[in-house]
């Protein structure tokens, strides 16, 4: 991931079997296309260079090293593992909490998110017919990325959309390419995992 100019924008297709977006930085260039397969028993999520999977560059899967109710690694196309992501049991129950930890296993960043009340009302009026297919333009939730000194270092929001298709990234602080490599894997699996809730 080098040379990316932010800010980024994943936007979900709703026309595949697959849990599938693409990633495109400012200047509208597709940076990345990741595809997760549908009914898979141990989740695993694949991040390619672009739309026809010309050159995988990722491997995201589910990893049990930590007590989470989820937990996910990165191990990138030389089998190299890069960091990890962990979404934080109990304390996600009202608003979603992800602990980003790097190629050591040492947690460096945090995501959190900022309106709890918002992914409860999208998740209920988007069961209501009718109703529930112009959420997307209502309830749009947001969720910031921190440094352990509590600086805020990036930012997902939601974008108004017809089924929740797009989501934009924007860097709000200082990131090495390290930690933009971690923050930006950790922000695509925890999309697929919220979207999934509501």
């Amino acid at each position: 991931m080098q040379n990316i100019e932010f800010p980024l924008t994943l936007t979900f297709k709703i026309s595949t079997f697959s849990n599938d977006f693409t990633v495109q930085d400012a200047s509208g260039r597709t940076i990345n296309y990741v595809k997760q397969k549908l009914f898979k028993f141990i989740e695993e999520v694949n991040v390619f260079s672009d739309e026809v999977k010309s050159e995988q560059l990722y491997t995201i899967s589910a990893n049990k090293w930590l007590d989470f109710s989820a937990a996910y690694s990165f191990t990138n196309q030389t089998g190299e593992q890069v960091g990890s992501v962990a979404r934080k049991g109990w304390a996600s129950l009202w608003k979603a909490r992800y602990e980003i930890y790097d190629e050591q296993r040492n947690q460096d960043l945090l995501i959190q998110e900022d309106n709890g009340w918002v992914k409860v009302a999208d998740s209920l009026l988007s069961e209501i017919p009718l109703l529930g297919m112009f959420t997307g333009y209502v309830f749009n939730p947001s969720y910031t990325v921190t440094k352990p000194d509590g600086d805020e270092v990036a930012m997902l929001t939601k974008e108004r959309s017809f089924f929740g298709r797009r989501f934009t990234v924007h860097k709000t602080g200082e990131l090495d390419s390290k930690e933009t490599e971690r923050v930006i894997l950790s922000l695509m699996m925890m999309i697929l995992l919220e979207r999934r809730r509501g």
